[in-house]
C-alpha cells in the first residue's frame, strides 16, 4: 500500500524537519503540492507520472515522467502542477548515510557528493542504465512500504540506500574527477556557480567569474586549471554541452528551444558549436542516439 500525505501538510510550513532516519512519500495531486519552503534534510523527488515545473532556489525548469532530483538542507524549492502529478519523495537525513554499509570513505565521497554536486539544471539522471532502474526500484518500495515484517522494513532500508548511490553516481557526473571532500571551498563555489548560470553566456565570462569571487582574471584560469585539470572555458562548454545533450536525448524540445534555453544568440550558433565539439549536428545527434536506442530495445 501507498503512504498517502495530505497536501495541506506541504503547504502550510515553510521549514519541514524530520524526525528520523528516513521517510517515504506518495503524493497524488492535480493542485500545488509545495509551497516554496525548505527543510533539515535530504529529498529524492521521482515523477512518476504527470508534469508540470520545479523551483529550485530560482532556477525554474519543467518536471515530467520519470525525472529524478536531488533537493539538499541548502535548497529551497515549489512545484507547480500542470498535470496531475505522482511524486514519490524520499527524505533521509544526512547520518542516514553511515558506514556500516559502506567503507568509511565510500561514505564520506557519497555524503560530499551529495551537499556539492549540481542540481540546478532539472532531472539528475545522466547515466542511461539507471534510467532503467529506478522506476521498478521505487514501485517495489511502495509496494513494501506498509508491511510489517522486520525482513520487509530491511528489504526497504536496502533499496533507499539503492536510490542515495544511484543518485550520488548520477551527480558525480557533473564534477570534475579531481574534485572531492578534501577540495578548497572555494573551486566548489566556483562551480556551483557555472552551473546555477549554465544558461546565461554574460555571467560566464572569465571577467564576470573573476569579479564575482574578487580574484583576478589571470589568477583564476590558474586556480581554475590547477584544482579541475581543465581549462575554465573547456570545463564551461563541456558542461553545457552536456546539458544539451540531455535535451536533445530525454526530451522533446525543439532545437530553437533549447538554443534559447542556454543563451546562444540563434539557432545556428548552437549548431556549429554542437558540430565542432560532437562531430553531429544536434539533430543528427537525436536522430542517431534514438535509433541506437531502439535497437536495443
Amino acid at each position: 500500500m501507498y503512504l498517502f500525505v495530505e497536501i495541506v501538510y506541504f503547504c502550510a510550513m515553510k521549514k519541514v524537519n524530520l524526525l528520523q532516519p528516513y521517510e517515504i512519500v506518495y503524493l497524488n495531486t492535480n493542485q500545488c503540492p509545495l509551497d516554496v519552503h525548505g527543510h533539515s534534510f535530504f529529498e529524492l523527488l521521482y515523477i512518476l507520472s504527470g508534469s508540470g515545473t520545479q523551483n529550485i532556489n530560482g532556477n525554474v525548469f519543467g518536471y515530467r515522467k520519470g525525472d529524478f532530483f536531488l533537493i539538499t538542507p541548502k535548497d529551497h524549492h515549489a512545484f507547480d502542477v500542470e498535470t496531475k502529478t505522482e511524486f514519490f519523495i524520499v527524505r533521509f537525513h544526512e547520518n542516514h548515510i553511515n558506514s556500516d554499509a559502506l567503507s568509511s570513505e565510500s561514505a564520506k565521497r557519497l555524503k560530499f557528493i551529495l551537499n556539492n554536486a549540481d542540481k540546478y539544471c532539472g532531472c539528475i539522471l545522466k547515466n542511461k542504465t539507471d534510467i532503467q532502474l529506478i522506476r521498478p526500484i521505487v514501485e517495489a518500495i511502495l509496494n513494501e512500504n506498509e508491511k510489517t515484517d522486520l525482513y520487509d522494513k530491511e528489504f526497504i532500508r536496502q533499496l533507499v540506500n539503492t536510490l542515495i548511490i544511484i543518485a550520488a553516481r548520477n551527480l558525480s557526473l557533473s564534477l570534475p574527477e579531481t574534485i572531492n571532500n578534501y577540495s578548497d571551498s572555494r573551486i566548489m563555489e566556483i562551480i556551483h556557480y557555472i552551473h546555477s548560470n549554465i544558461h546565461n553566456p554574460e555571467k560566464l565570462i572569465a571577467k564576470n567569474i573573476s569579479s564575482s569571487f574578487s580574484i583576478s582574471e589571470l589568477y583564476l584560469g590558474r586556480y581554475f586549471k590547477k584544482h579541475t585539470g581543465v581549462l575554465l572555458q573547456q570545463y564551461i562548454i563541456n558542461y553545457k554541452l552536456s546539458m544539451i545533450e540531455s535535451r536533445l536525448l530525454y526530451s522533446d524540445m525543439r532545437i530553437n528551444e533549447i538554443a534559447n534555453e542556454f543563451g546562444f544568440t540563434d539557432e545556428s550558433h548552437l549548431y556549429k558549436l554542437f558540430k565542432k565539439y560532437r562531430g553531429l549536428s544536434p539533430g543528427s545527434f537525436r536522430l542517431v542516439q534514438n535509433k541506437s536506442e531502439e535497437k536495443k530495445d
